[in-house]
């Protein structure tokens, strides 16, 4: 899908691009690719002069590779967006492309933004957009826009995972945890974690692509203002996922010591059965030694007399047991 974004009265349009003759109908200070076929890439290089790399969007691209400015003036910047509104949360790598020094090509001041699927940070500027006048002025202010949408985007998402460990917090501090229930706690846990630990490199990526396009002096003093707000903002939520880290691990080691005193309760139960067993095994060993000359042998009362007293030997220490709160 090839989509193209004007700036008319402040405010940011968006049309579908369906055919090459349409392409040269609009000057767009955007042009959005998601999952862009070959002829769209093909209408790109013709109008534009514009060659996508083939691996703008891999994922295993050398880290001195993803910020770059080509010869020609091309600024690259590859960056990673957070997906995690559903059940696997993940990055998805987008690609950006901008020219600012070479006014003789058609992509002079237009952004170029290559991506496989759709990314809710692209929707949140757009809607923005549409309804804020003035919000955006030209390319590097989208740019800027999507990295600060990108931050809130983690935000939002951080106070998601807060709420959910508030939930698990309640679970975990009631008390007569479970074992059904540690193992819900400890999975509702692992996925907190996983995602907040998302977020810290979403965000850590998100500092670099800033960075970068801070020391390539392409932003004028209220950009350069707006990206040193962003990076305050960003530095805030490294914080904030500090701090959810720490409660994960506080939950975490709760919850696993509720499974350990689950488990030396049981093992409490077996070993006082065990002591309690002593004693019967005691009287019962003693009466089946075959010993010649032991007086009980000839006495009518010897055998029920036997039962008794292991039975005594076994209620007494259950008893005392019980009475000293052991059984509980």
């Amino acid at each position: 899908m090839l989509n193209i974004f004007t700036l008319a009265n402040g405010r940011l349009f968006q049309e579908e691009i369906e055919s090459l003759e349409e392409l040269s109908k609009f000057q767009p200070i955007w042009v959005d690719l998601e999952s862009p076929s070959p002829e769209e890439k093909r209408w790109v290089k013709q109008y534009y002069g514009l060659s996508i790399p083939e691996d703008a969007m891999d994922e295993d691209i050398e880290e001195s590779a993803r910020f770059y400015e080509e010869d020609n003036g091309d600024l690259h910047i590859r960056s990673d967006f957070l997906i995690a509104g559903d059940d696997e949360p993940r990055a998805v790598r987008v690609a950006f492309i901008l020219n600012l020094v070479n006014p003789s090509l058609k992509s002079h001041g237009v952004l170029f933004s290559i991506h496989d699927e759709d990314v809710p940070v692209f929707r949140l500027l757009r809607l923005r957009a549409r309804r804020a006048p003035g919000l955006i002025e030209d390319a590097k202010e989208v740019l800027l826009k999507l990295f600060d949408a990108d931050a809130e985007y983690s935000a939002d998402t951080l106070e998601g995972i807060y709420d959910e460990l508030e939930k698990v917090s309640k679970q975990v501090l009631a008390g007569d945890v479970t074992d059904a229930l540690a193992g819900e706690v400890l999975g509702a846990i692992a996925r907190q974690e996983d995602l907040n630990g998302r977020i810290r490199r979403n965000v850590m990526d998100t500092r670099r692509a800033v960075s970068f396009m801070m020391r390539s002096r392409m932003l004028t003093a209220e950009q350069f203002e707006e990206s040193r707000q962003i990076l305050r903002d960003i530095e805030s939520l490294d914080n904030h996922t500090a701090f959810l880290f720490d409660k994960i691990n506080f939950l975490m080691d709760a919850t696993v010591g509720f499974i350990n005193i689950n488990q030396n309760k049981i093992i409490k139960i077996f070993s006082v059965a065990s002591v309690a067993l002593l004693p019967p095994t005691l009287v019962a060993s003693l009466y089946g030694m075959n010993f010649r000359h032991m007086p009980e042998l000839e006495w009518g009362m010897g055998y029920p007399y036997a039962l008794a007293v292991m039975a005594a030997s076994a209620l007494i220490p259950m008893w005392y047991f019980r009475r000293r709160g052991w059984l509980k």
